[in-house]
């Protein structure tokens, strides 16, 4: 008998893509939880001075005369932080292809409810901050973590239905490509027009790419480093780049799975004419085989499918943790953590975050079921459709993220938004939780 190693059986189990997804989405919310943790108690603790000064070492790029010089901090929240977003534009691409997003009958539920958890949270966090210099925060309660709300989920294993896990996954990508047009839009410095005019040059070079059939990824890697830097200077948030970049990557198979299923079972029956248990291993045209079959799948695959799974456990296990450890370490002071959870900017993220998303997401959710717009996840009930929006009020990455750019050079405001989004956040994913886990009834099957 032989025993497998780890990887040998993991090898053995084919994933989908969606699987794939939902796994990477899983390790990430452990990681950032744990990465949160450590970040927090980083930045109470005597190591607190050293925590802060490490991400506000400069980090210089020179070639000859040209210098590009930004602190550790800009350079993950604006280098690393766009391959994050490239994988964003990547699974809406999918998701809009072949994903749950692609059937309008089923699409239909995920994207008023997403509709809904952006608008009544942004509504209700300016009726509470009205007036106020943190009203210009209303982006930051309309995020949900796709990470943090599918490891709550994965968590419950067997209890929740699949098609429940996808509309979730659909509600928040398109919860995602709002907040990427709010960011674009509302979180823009005064813009430079050259910049961004070479900016959608080098967009339009990778769209002509993709027409004229290039699938290597050499090419839209280095155009893509040029449309991150002239997008940086342009005064959009340079993470766009990423989700513009990933428009462009060919999401179409050079050959037609058909004809490759046909080739390849001619060529395995040629392999399996050849002695099995041959000494000296493979002959020379065994070999030849498997590396024709090699370029076939090669053919059949998409730059984009490989470069989502590529890129899906770097970001999983180090982009996000990193901008966790970098921007979620907020030194509290437990005598004055009451006055500032009440101030307007941290109540209206918890508003907004929690009651927002509750009532935007299920209340336009049960709406449209109950005006036959569209129907409900299979297996599902509208109680877990309410459990799934509190897991929505997860607001986290996208969240801090926003509040970055919305209170950028206000120290005070960002450390409110932060308190809210972290209350908010653990609250929401708590009661999400034991809402599924212990309250909300399941379909009965048939």
């Amino acid at each position: 008998m032989r025993i497998y190693a780890p990887w040998e059986k993991t090898f053995k189990k084919v994933l989908t893509p969606f699987e794939h997804f939902l796994h990477a989405q899983s390790t990430t919310g452990m990681v950032l939880m744990l990465m949160t943790i450590v970040a927090l108690i980083l930045a109470n603790s005597p190591l607190a001075e050293a925590y802060k000064h490490f991400f506000h070492i400069n980090i210089d790029f020179v070639v000859g005369d040209w210098k590009l010089s930004h602190t550790l901090h800009h350079w993950i929240n604006d280098g690393l932080m766009a391959i994050f977003f490239f994988m964003i534009g990547l699974e809406i691409k999918r998701e809009i292809q072949v994903g749950e997003l692609s059937n309008v009958r089923v699409a239909i539920l995920p994207i008023l409810a997403a509709i809904g958890g952006m608008v009544v949270p942004a509504l209700i966090f300016l009726s509470i901050t009205a007036g106020t210099e943190g009203s210009s925060g209303w982006g930051i309660p309309m995020a949900t973590d796709i990470a943090f709300a599918i490891s709550a989920l994965v968590l419950l294993g067997n209890r929740v239905p699949r098609a429940l896990v996808a509309f979730l996954v659909a509600l928040a990508i398109v919860d995602d490509l709002g907040a990427v047009l709010v960011i674009a839009i509302f979180y823009t410095e005064q813009i430079q027009t050259l910049p961004l005019m070479l900016a959608g040059g080098m967009f339009l070079l990778m769209i002509a790419f993709n027409r004229f059939g290039i699938h290597a990824i050499l090419p839209y890697f280095i155009l893509g480093l040029f449309l991150w830097y002239f997008m940086l200077q342009s005064g959009v948030h340079a993470t766009i780049a990423g989700v513009i970049a990933a428009m462009a990557i060919p999401s179409k198979p050079k050959r037609a799975p058909g004809s490759f299923r046909e080739d390849s079972k001619a060529l395995l029956d040629e392999y399996d004419t050849y002695p099995k248990d041959n000494p000296d291993g493979m002959n020379e045209r065994q070999k030849a085989i498997l590396f024709k079959m090699q370029d076939g799948i090669h053919e059949i695959g998409t730059p984009a499918a490989r470069l989502e799974h590529k890129l899906d456990l770097p970001v999983a296990l180090i982009i996000i943790p990193l901008f966790a450890l970098a921007n979620a370490g907020i030194s509290i002071d437990f005598s004055s953590i009451g006055s500032t959870i009440v101030t307007p900017v941290s109540m209206g993220i918890i508003a907004g975050l929690i009651l927002g998303k509750v009532i935007g997401i299920f209340g336009v959710a049960w709406l449209a079921i109950k005006l036959n717009i569209a129907q409900l996840p299979e297996g599902s009930t509208l109680s877990q459709v309410f459990g799934v929006a509190f897991l929505g009020g997860i607001g986290f990455t996208m969240s801090i993220f926003v509040a970055d750019l919305a209170f950028l050079g206000n120290p005070q405001l960002i450390f409110e938004a932060k308190v809210g989004i972290l209350s908010a956040s653990l609250f929401a994913g708590f009661v999400g939780y034991i809402w599924l886990r212990f309250i909300a009834k399941a379909k009965p099957k048939s």
